[in-house]
């Protein structure tokens, strides 16, 4: 079956150059097919190890919620996509980089589809991602849609973006990059704090890739950056590759105040993957948690 070319609109993206998609199809009744192609470089998702970096797979996934929701589940532009849960397990190796792109496909099933009327307002999006013909990962999310009107009055005066921007708090100094598995500074996301295996999430509004535009709030992108740089972070000095997130949003990152990225190691095999909870807080409550897998790089 013939696939259709992704519209740029329908993956949220304002920069042409950060779409990952390139085309969909439907192959059954809520099932699709999804193309993607992993740059052979990136400023950002930089290629370590001689891998392509995992949450590239993690942005593959972002941009097809929005993609199916609009041109498979007739929801409109303008409405919210929020994110509830999401889950992945990969194969390190297959991350494998050779110098040029990688061609991604994601087999995908939606489930548990509700609707308001004609438009989807939530479902279960399960995939496989397969490169080379081989499984590369495993997939599983849900979301919700919230129409515009909705999400202004759940939101208040934070709905406002402008306002929202302006009251973003400055941009604390980063931790070193190598702690956290980068090479540039503006690229860490935590910022120092008191306490062992804690910091402060650097909420950079300015950064092209986290922020490619405008939002109310810290992005889900922005959020799982945190926790693999905090579970990378306390697995330093050892050369660690993400393997597997398990991830719950439960509130929204505000950009006006601070959020505290707390990181703890949790029992398993000494010689197997690490496995480390990271938790998000903001006004003492608790906004986001993610265990992240660790694997030997």
């Amino acid at each position: 079956m013939p696939c259709t070319p992704v519209p740029q609109a329908h993956t949220h993206k304002a920069n042409p150059a950060e779409v990952l998609l390139t085309s969909w199809c439907r192959t059954a009744p809520d099932t699709y097919t999804v193309n993607a192609t992993w740059p052979a470089t990136h400023d950002f998702y930089a290629t370590r190890h001689g891998l392509h970096d995992p949450l590239l797979l993690s942005e593959t996934v972002r941009q097809t919620l929005p993609l199916l929701s609009h041109a498979a589940y007739q929801v409109p532009f303008g409405h919210q996509l929020l994110w509830q849960s999401f889950r992945w397990d990969l194969e390190p190796g297959l991350l494998r980089a050779e110098g040029r792109p990688a061609a991604v496909e994601l087999r995908i099933v939606c489930s548990d589809v509700r609707y308001r009327k004609e438009r989807a307002a939530a479902m279960v999006l399960s995939a496989q991602a397969w490169r080379e013909g081989c499984r590369l990962a495993e997939v599983r999310t849900y979301f919700t849609v919230q129409d515009r009107a909705i999400y202004t009055r759940l939101r208040g005066a934070y709905a406002d973006i402008q306002l929202a921007n302006a009251r973003a708090l400055p941009v604390p100094p980063p931790v070193p990059a190598h702690l956290v598995g980068k090479d540039r500074g503006e690229d860490v996301v935590l910022a120092a704090a008191e306490g062992d295996n804690r910091w402060q999430l650097r909420v950079d509004t300015s950064h092209p890739i986290l922020f490619d535009h405008p939002v109310d709030h810290a992005p889900g992108m922005l959020l799982l950056e945190a926790a693999r740089q905090a579970a990378q972070a306390t697995a330093h000095p050892r050369a660690t590759v993400v393997t597997g997130m398990d991830t719950t949003f439960i509130r929204y990152a505000e950009l006006d105040a601070p959020c505290w990225i707390d990181a703890r190691p949790l029992p398993g095999s000494v010689a197997g993957p690490r496995r480390v909870l990271v938790t998000a807080r903001q006004h003492g409550e608790e906004i986001f948690t993610d265990v992240v897998t660790l694997s030997e790089a």
